[in-house]
């Protein structure tokens, strides 16, 4: 089969959906790559990088969609693009089928095949086809380098001799790959970061990054927030109260807010009101990543930069992943390669279109004449959310106090008959044993109970740097077994080489481990 990736025709676009590295990787899987001249040439890749990589370069789109015999694209196809679309051709790209119903429909009747890259399902198998993600990845990011680029201070607080500059407050709305990277991309930077999600599950991922969760406070258990596949799902209205109220509240204090929230199929929810706009200080910034579907702003305008009356700039741009062109394509190339991976599972060239395969199956909107989405529910169960826990009510102060007691008189009668056995025991060998091996005796077993007392209570992340402290002491063993060994008893002498033995065991042994901690804070 012959692969092609034809120059983007919608304004602005810089990416494309094929780079020098994935045409080799396609071509060894027995296909043959054509591009049309100048399709790479604003992400940083010119005709001569494709020629040498083995690819075809044509002169016209004209020429290019004729020759293929599958077309990888980054935006949904246009009028003239779907004109051009044959009968058992395929076409691989980003193809809104709800939007696009008319143009999904000709392309069944025509017979031609399209694989919609955004309707590839969320499973672990998948994800190295999930080009959403990889573009979402982008645009988070890009995101807190735009409201940077547009707010007029520091992220992370300072204190200079010029005074104290405090850091800046962000908020994420939407903590799914966007709102992640853009999380980690604000807290890298030192900003104080917040961020909020309709699923609950995702708040142990926020607060390990380093940003603060924020909760509402709000219990229906019919309002997880979740939907197939780790999507956000529509909320209940007392839910969106209880949220905008939530955002309301914190509208004054943030310095920026960058929106992510979608939900699949739907128009963007509207999530930061105007009088959210008005309540935030002059200078602010808002990033609506949701533009492109109407915006979670409601003074988002799609493609534009605007500055409201109060002094917020708000940004609508829908080119986040475009304006980084060569990272953008690459992954999406990647993506793109991944996908011709499955369909040609013999790597000779042939393509096979595997309805049974829950990744193809997903992602396919039109094959053999028909139009196949929506598609079922994948076998493989997508994201989950995780099962809810239930949390045990706070005790009383009377129910600690107690609490601490019994488990302070267990502790107690422990103790006592630990002595209880060891006296006893002491006592019987001190019936049979001399009085000057009893001397020894009683040291070794007050050592072992005092060691015994000592290291228990001892944290267990605190173990490895105590080894330190016990090689010491070690050492004194050692020094007092050197001492014994040349006893006239055989039972004192044998004992003794055995602490010599053990003692320089632990020693060694230790100083090694203590090393390899120590080198883990080395810089290289």
């Amino acid at each position: 089969m012959k692969i092609g990736t034809p120059k983007e025709v919608i304004e602005g676009e810089a990416r494309v959906a094929m780079t020098p590295d994935s045409a080799l990787q396609l071509q060894k899987l027995g296909h043959d790559c054509v591009i049309e001249s100048g399709a790479g040439d604003k992400a940083g890749f010119s005709d001569a990088d494709y020629k040498a990589a083995g690819v075809e370069v044509v002169k016209t789109a004209a020429a290019l969609w004729k020759a293929a015999d599958v077309v990888a694209k980054v935006r949904p196809p246009q009028e003239a693009e779907m004109k051009r679309l044959r009968k058992d051709q395929t076409l691989i790209s980003f193809f809104s089928p709800v939007a696009q119903e008319a143009e999904m429909k000709a392309a069944a009747k025509k017979g031609a095949t399209i694989v919609a890259m955004e309707m590839v399902p969320r499973i672990s198998r998948a994800q190295k086809m999930d080009a959403l993600s990889s573009m979402a990845n982008i645009a988070g990011y890009r995101a807190v380098i735009e409201a940077g680029n547009n707010f007029g201070r520091f992220f992370t607080g300072q204190v200079t001799a010029a005074g104290k500059v405090p850091p800046a407050k962000v908020l994420v709305v939407g903590a799914g790959v966007a709102g992640l990277a853009a999380i980690g991309t604000s807290t890298s930077l030192g900003a104080i970061t917040y961020a909020f999600d309709v699923r609950p599950e995702v708040a142990e991922q926020v607060e390990s990054m380093g940003a603060e969760f924020v909760y509402l406070d709000f219990e229906d258990d019919s309002q997880d927030g979740s939907a197939t596949g780790g999507y956000a799902s529509v909320q209940s209205d007392e839910f969106r109260e209880a949220q905008l109220a939530k955002f309301r509240e914190l509208a004054p204090e943030m310095d920026i807010v960058i929106t992510t929230a979608l939900i699949p199929n739907r128009e963007a929810p509207e999530l930061w009101t105007k009088d959210m706009v008005e309540a935030m200080k002059p200078g602010s910034v808002i990033v609506d990543l949701a533009a492109e579907k109407g915006g979670n702003c409601k003074l988002t305008v799609a493609d534009e930069k605007i500055v409201t009356d109060n002094g917020v700039t708000i940004i609508g741009y829908t080119d986040f992943p475009s304006r980084m062109a060569t990272q953008a394509s690459t992954l999406y190339a990647t993506n793109i390669r991944h996908m011709m991976t499955d369909l040609t599972p013999e790597k000779d060239g042939v393509i096979v279109h595997d309805m049974d395969d829950d990744v193809i199956r997903g992602a396919t909107i039109a094959h053999a004449g028909d139009v196949t989405f929506p598609p079922p529910p994948p076998k493989v169960q997508a994201i989950a959310a995780a099962p809810k826990k239930e949390v045990a009510p706070e005790p009383t102060p009377e129910e600690k106090r107690a609490a601490e007691k019994a488990a302070f008189r267990k502790q107690t009668v422990q103790q006592v008959s630990l002595l209880g056995i060891g006296g006893a025991l002491l006592l019987a060998v001190g019936l049979v044993a001399p009085a000057s091996f009893m001397q020894h005796f009683i040291v070794f077993v007050l050592s072992v109970f005092v060691g015994f007392q000592v290291i228990w209570n001892v944290s267990h992340s605190l173990h490895t740097p105590l080894m330190a402290v016990t090689n010491a002491i070690s050492s004194i063993i050692i020094l007092g077994a050197l001492i014994q060994i040349g006893s006239s008893s055989v039972l004192i002498t044998i004992l003794a080489a055995a602490a010599i033995f053990m003692a320089a065991i632990n020693i060694f042994g230790g100083f090694l481990v203590t090393r390899r901690m120590l080198a883990m804070f080395q810089k290289s």
